[in-house]
């Protein structure tokens, strides 16, 4: 087995989701998923701390890229023009694989109510990570945590309709259209 070769992640990610495709997220160990990738079990705890993470491989650079974009958003920006730059940011970092993978990481999400919650979780932490890169703009809290909640239903909603389609409109413009729809319906709440 090779110490090292490139695109471990990558690997590791896409053999882990063909063994839970096959047998069960349950049913499936570190080590197999590892021997399917050609790597060693200690090689994909160097990518990952267990295997529910390998799930949510991307979260901590989709959070880094969304506070980023946030930050560098320009000052006279308000909340919700503030997470689409940090939208902008997470989805123009989006590749082929993000697209391919999508629809196994949600089939497998599907079939466990463990990762139901974890995935959840991954949700709550990111509105958190927006919610406070919009504070540090000195954005008020209650409307910092609405714009931050309002982002990532954009997003989600926007990668789903970029994930099920096989050309069309980019990631970003997906994502910028999902936001825009969105604020209209806040701003239809009265």
């Amino acid at each position: 087995m090779a110490r090292w070769e490139p695109d471990g992640r990558e690997r590791l990610v896409a053999a882990a989701l063909d063994l839970f495709a096959e047998r069960g997220y349950d049913q499936v160990t570190v080590a197999e998923i590892a021997e399917r990738a050609g790597l060693t079990r200690s090689t994909f705890f160097r990518y990952f701390p267990d295997k529910r993470d390998v799930l949510a491989a991307g979260q901590a650079v989709m959070s880094r890229l969304l506070v980023e974009g946030i930050a560098g958003a320009p000052a006279g920006a308000g909340p919700l023009d503030a997470v689409a730059a940090g939208l902008d940011n997470v989805a123009g970092s989006m590749t082929s694989f993000n697209r391919e993978l999508a629809p196994r990481v949600r089939a497998v999400i599907a079939s466990s109510a463990e990762l139901q919650a974890r995935d959840q979780l991954k949700h709550v932490s990111l509105v958190a990570d927006v919610a406070a890169a919009l504070q540090d703009r000195g954005v008020p809290d209650s409307v910092a945590s609405l714009a931050a909640e309002i982002g990532m239903l954009a997003f989600r909603d926007g990668f789903a309709t970029w994930t099920a389609s096989d050309g069309g409109p980019g990631l970003v413009t997906l994502v910028r259209e999902a936001l825009e729809t969105l604020r209209g319906a806040v701003g239809a709440l009265g």
